[in-house]
């Protein structure tokens, strides 16, 4: 469904007329409003947040952020952090690109252009604390989570590089001193879906040492066939564990150690080719391999030549450790040393055919250490957060691509096989400090800065092995890709400095008025896609430019935004308004104009984007039994610049540009629907002593999005909407919960594959079809 101009101007209209009308009735609501629970939640909604590194009421936050507590995210039906798409306005989880672990989070249409482990995040996911520096691993299982937060624009001065377009951050839930609690699940479902969930907290030492072990086993046949074979593809297969040991060494001491751990062993990842599959013949010119669409309208079928055994393993594990040390009543000290490791091996099919164009294995080593120190101080007038922050992350990898079928010289197959061995090395540090004084009950101001420091190296080896050399030297015309190595390093370093200010205004205690101006960064790097010379250069008008790193992005946010808690806590909205200036935004676009055997990558520093827009959520309990939920927003993402030197026809293609005349641009920002929205309802209702139904479900929708930055016809998502049903019997320690997803079983796109200088390839990705599931659970 695509939106047109007038259709959201006026929804614009209806926007700013609402909150008007908002606040003209907030004085009216705030006299009948009683004093909410400050505990961490209050129903489903949690009202207490770490969102600025210390502990406050949601309604006390100047900052546009979401929090989901468990119960919101079983009803969501998220098994992991997948499931907030389309349940938090202005997010979108992008999933695909031949992995079913990496989690590509884009807020507000910033996020991370390329998922290759050489790039970086735009959106920081943090563990209780713990930032995971690579998108891979990072579609975590949620099954001991107290609660998400997730923190819409930059978040630069308390959470550093890489928070550009927000964090997500991850609690999971404390074990209990005094009480011994847990909860066991088994669910099965449609595709033969078999999850076991278990938790338990124990006291060990009444008042001083508790503990907490957590587990989930997750496995699904593949919902994707390939018509030649039978063969399944798109499965889950996952296992993980977490364990945390509280201690209260004094009263003024406390320490949390954990440990986890995630095994992942699936299938392939398939998409979808979109458009057709070229080899290219130097004798006669190019033929088409296979047509775009090849099994017609996409009904979760695909090909590959891959063979069994073929897929992708991940471990992923982690240790941390945090002191909170309670220096005296207003101040805390905080240490949080934390050390991870990250072992994948992915085989992609990237073409996503019984053709052998774009076959890679991907394999990743990664550990990182990180420490972080804060000094936090909490007094009526004054608070805020004092830091030091260190990561030290190695990534090694090894890739193999495979293109036997790219090309031909007359009848003659061109073998082609390249190995590339590369090694990153970041080293990160940062010094941040944030206070907010209160001039009076009502107003205060927030003023934060950081200092980041950065240093990268990268070291890289490719071989290129191919019967190129024993052909007609009329393919000399690449002595960049003849089968002699290519070695290539650097080293670089970035820094910046990250501001932020906000102005609160508190009308009651349970409203806030709020305006902000703040500033992101997200470091620069290195291409990892680089062969050669001629993979990071781009000619125009004989003038050839080499692009050996990017350097890093920035953007500045000014935000205005209101939300408050009304009617006893049975009402609660909020709502914001944003512009965002975006600059050096990072492309990795194809087709380069230098392109030879293997294809061509450059990424470019392309230039500014404008974004703007709005986002509103509400949550209303009209009688105890009913709750009715809704959220929307808008997002006008467009370039400003955006500098495209790709003006020259690459071998057997047409010319393609961004801004083919140096004058106008042509390209939408990727992943950045103009609207997102959401409702929801859940009625609690008794149905015999001491057992009670819950009926609920909402709708999704998302607007039409382009899933490749250089706007690829066939990698473009048009819109959807999908909606969610379920039904939960509780029996005081016992529940029943049967759900369904995707009601209506759309069919829609939530990623794309654009590597269109190897055999035209431009490959989709789906999201699920219509799906089921029981789940029967126990809690004490």
């Amino acid at each position: 469904m695509a939106w047109t101009v007038s259709a959201r101007r006026a929804l614009v209209s209806a926007f700013a007329s609402s909150v008007a009308l908002g606040a003209l009735a907030t004085p009216a609501l705030a006299q009948d409003a009683a004093t909410p629970d400050d505990s961490a939640s209050n129903g489903d909604q949690p009202i207490t947040v770490i969102a600025r590194k210390i502990e406050e009421r949601i309604t006390d936050v100047p900052i546009s952020v979401t929090a989901l507590g468990t119960n919101q995210l079983q009803k969501l039906g998220a098994t992991d952090l997948s499931g907030v798409q389309g349940a938090v306005p202005n997010v979108n989880v992008v999933q695909g690109r031949g992995s079913a672990s990496s989690a590509n989070f884009f807020i507000r249409g910033i996020g991370q252009p390329d998922a290759l482990q050489t790039f970086d995040p735009a959106v920081g996911v943090y563990v209780d604390g713990v930032y995971l520096s690579r998108i891979q691993g990072a579609l975590l299982n949620l099954y001991d989570v107290e609660r998400v937060e997730v923190l819409r624009g930059p978040q630069g001065t308390l959470y550093g590089k890489n928070t550009i377009g927000g964090a997500v951050n991850v609690i999971s839930r404390k074990p209990d001193f005094n009480t011994l609690k847990g909860e066991a699940s088994f669910t099965y479902g449609r595709f033969n879906e078999l999850t076991g969930k278990a938790y338990i907290s124990a006291p060990l030492v009444t008042d001083r040492v508790a503990l907490s072990l957590a587990g989930i086993y997750d496995t699904r046949d593949g919902i994707v066939t390939d018509p030649r074979t039978g063969r399944k593809f798109n499965d889950r297969d996952n296992l993980s564990g977490r364990a945390i040991l509280r201690a209260k060494l004094t009263d003024a001491v406390e320490l949390l150690l954990s440990g986890d751990y995630t095994r992942q062993r699936n299938a392939l990842t398939l998409g979808y080719p979109t458009a057709p599959l070229v080899q290219t013949n130097f004798l006669t010119g190019a033929t088409v391999l296979l047509p775009a669409n090849p099994y017609g309208p996409y009904d979760f079928k695909a090909s590959t030549d891959f063979v069994p055994g073929q897929g992708q393993r991940l471990d992923h594990w982690g240790a941390s450790g945090t002191l909170n040390v309670d220096l005296s009543d207003a101040l805390q000290l905080t240490s949080i040393t934390a050390y991870r490791r990250l072992k994948t091996d992915f085989f992609v099919d990237i073409d996503a055919s019984q053709y052998n164009l774009g076959n890679v294995l991907v394999s990743t080593r990664q550990h990182q250490f990180s420490e972080e120190l804060q000094l936090k101080y909490n007094t009526t007038r004054l608070k805020g957060v004092f830091g030091l922050y260190y990561l030290n992350e190695q990534v090694n990898s090894h890739q193999e691509a495979y293109a036997n079928d790219l090309f031909k010289f007359g009848a003659a197959p061109i073998t082609f096989t390249r190995l590339v061995d590369d090694t990153q090395n970041t080293k990160s540090y940062a010094a941040f400090g944030q206070l907010t004084y209160a001039f009076t009950e009502q107003l205060s101001l927030t003023a934060g800065l950081r200092y980041t420091k950065e240093d990268k190296r990268y070291d890289r080896v490719t071989t290129t092995i191919s019967n190129l050399a024993l052909l007609n030297g009329i393919l000399y015309r690449f002595p960049q890709d003849l089968p002699a190595p290519y070695t290539g390093n650097d080293k670089v370093s970035f820094d910046a400095w990250t501001p932020m200010a906000s102005l609160s205004f508190k009308p009651t205690r349970d409203t806030l008025l709020y305006a902000s101006v703040s500033k992101g960064f997200k470091s620069g790097g290195f291409n990892g896609r680089v062969n050669s010379n001629g993979d990071i250069s781009v000619t125009l008008n004989g003038v050839t430019t080499i692009y050996p790193n990017f350097a890093p992005e920035s953007v500045w946010t000014y935000e205005v935004g209101a939300k408050g808690s009304f009617l006893d806590g049975r009402v609660m909205l909020s709502a914001d308004a944003f512009y965002s200036d975006y600059s050096n935004f990072q492309a990795r676009v194809g087709n380069g104009t230098n392109v030879g055997l293997g294809g061509s990558f450059p990424v470019l520093n392309a230039g500014k984007l404008r974004i703007e827009g709005f986002e509103f959520e509400a949550m209303v309990k009209p009688v105890p039994e009913l709750t009715l939920m809704g959220s929307v927003g808008y997002l006008n993402s467009v370039y400003k610049r955006f500098d495209d030197p790709r003006r020259l026809p690459p071998l057997g293609g047409a010319a393609f540009s961004c801004n083919p005349t140096g004058q106008a641009i042509t390209c939408h920002p990727a992943f950045a629907p103009p609207l997102t929205m959401r409702f929801g309802a859940d009625y609690r209702i008794s149905v015999a002593t001491g057992a009670t139904l819950t009926l609920g479900g909402d709708v999704r929708f998302v607007d039409k999005q382009y899933l490749s930055v250089d706007n690829r016809p066939g990698l473009i998502e048009d819109g959807y909407t999908v909606g969610n049903l379920y039904a939960q019997v509780d029996f005081d320690r016992f529940y029943i919960r049967g759900m369904v997803k995707n009601v209506g079983n759309a069919i829609y796109k939530t990623d794309g594959q654009e590597f269109s200088s190897v055999g035209n390839i431009q490959t989709v990705y789906y999201g699920d079809p219509r799906t089921w599931n029981v789940t029967v659970g126990v809690r004490f």
